[in-house]
């Protein structure tokens, strides 16, 4: 299975998700790359996006391989795998400034992604925490933390890709779990996507924007002026008049000449 991009991946991802569509959900997307698939799946949901905002603590040599996560709030979330961190011989103090580090990096986020809006309340709500792709699962780990926290009714995970070992240890944290493929020997989950690029803050709040801009009625046609609409039922009868009386027969003079 190969998705073009992440709008792509998320109106496959939707196409699971429909029997939600009565419990009236909300989406909750991490950024960045969540945000467009999660964009789908609240439009064919027809439900309200949001953000839900967490950030991978990476290890210090390979910032892409995910040592834990933090989410954002007054009293930020935190996982850290420690047999890991064990294992790589990292310290704690680094842990420390790491964490720290991301932490203003989500309030950052917050401030330009919600624009001063406040987190959707999904408390007794269906919430579908929603990303690109999962590979250690430590960011959706905290996510699912965090969301639970915000006593939703229903919890469901869903996500384009993702890898089995990975689904089975996050699966008790979630009410459901839905995820369009498993690959046995996942590797990077760019390798599902034609189009993986890197997304920027512009391209996110855009979407959200999109998502949360009010539905506009057409405008409504303008009334005729009282004149106008006089010259037009006159014009108007004159034409069948015309259309009803004999025309003269064109005389053909050729033989005169």
């Amino acid at each position: 299975m190969m998705f073009r991009d992440r709008s792509d991946a998320g109106r496959q991802l939707a196409a699971k998700l429909r029997h939600l569509k009565d419990g009236k959900p909300t989406v909750l997307a991490l950024p960045r790359g969540g945000v467009p698939v999660g964009f789908e799946v609240a439009g064919a949901l027809a439900a309200p996006l949001d953000v839900l905002l967490v950030r991978k603590i990476g290890v210090p040599w390979q910032p892409e391989l995910a040592l834990g996560a933090v989410t954002d709030g007054e009293q930020p979330d935190t996982f850290i795998d420690k047999d890991l961190a064990k294992l790589l011989g990292i310290s704690d103090d680094f842990i420390k400034e790491e964490t720290a580090r991301q932490v203003e990096e989500l309030e950052r986020r917050r401030r330009v992604y919600c624009a001063g809006r406040p987190p959707v309340d999904i408390a007794g709500a269906t919430a579908i925490v929603v990303d690109d792709g999962i590979a250690t699962g430590a960011t959706m780990r905290v996510a699912l933390q965090a969301a639970r926290k915000r006593n939703p009714a229903r919890l469901v995970l869903a996500t384009p890709v993702a890898a089995p070992d990975t689904v089975d240890r996050l699966r008790p944290l979630a009410d459901e779990v839905v995820c369009v493929e498993m690959p046995a020997d996942l590797g990077a989950i760019g390798f599902y996507y034609t189009d993986f690029h890197q997304m920027h803050d512009e391209e996110v709040t855009a979407i959200l924007a999109r998502a949360t801009a009010p539905a506009t009625a057409p405008p409504e046609p303008k009334a005729e002026p009282k004149a106008a609409a006089g010259w037009r039922k006159f014009l108007g009868r004159h034409l069948r008049k015309s259309d009803r009386e004999p025309q003269p027969v064109p005389q053909d003079h050729s033989a005169e000449r």
